[in-house]
């Protein structure tokens, strides 16, 4: 499982080439010729939410979110493993509705870009695939967790 989350997060920065040499060429072309590519700026945001919604799971695969360690690092031992099971649920809990309704949203968009005339539903699935990936990992975290407190308590 956690193999297909890298190989995802990996095909997910492949976006990340586009957008850099899409977004060069319109900044060349605007500023040496005043002749701005049309659809950069739209599409770099599509590319940009494909590289971040892949990415997500991998970011929880090797724990690369914010964490605010000021209050739980005075917390004992088995009081951080009790929170780390509290938050893998409240987590998988959010993501859990997001996959939900990022497949709700999805299914029901017909509208399109302005420019370009991209249609959204992709996007709005990919929000759903992301946080599938996530709720993946977190059921992961959520298991070590639960197993790190029943040694703990025994």
């Amino acid at each position: 499982m956690q193999i297909l989350n890298r190989w995802i997060s990996i095909a997910g920065a492949v976006f990340l080439i586009p957008l850099m040499l899409g977004t060069a060429a319109d900044v060349i072309c605007r500023d040496l010729f005043n002749l701005p590519i049309m659809g950069v700026v739209e599409s770099s945001g599509y590319l940009l939410a494909v590289f971040i919604l892949l990415g997500l799971g991998y970011a929880e695969q090797v724990k690369a979110h914010v964490r605010v360690a000021i209050m739980t690092s005075r917390l004992s031992p088995r009081g951080q493993l009790i929170l780390s099971v509290m938050t893998a649920l409240i987590s998988l809990f959010i993501f859990s509705i997001l996959v939900w309704q990022g497949l709700a949203v999805g299914i029901e968009e017909r509208t399109v870009s302005d420019l370009l005339r991209v249609p959204q539903y992709p996007f709005r699935i990919l929000v759903a695939v992301g946080a599938f990936f996530v709720c993946l990992e977190l059921l992961i975290d959520f298991g070590d967790s639960v197993r790190r407190l029943a040694r703990w308590s025994s």
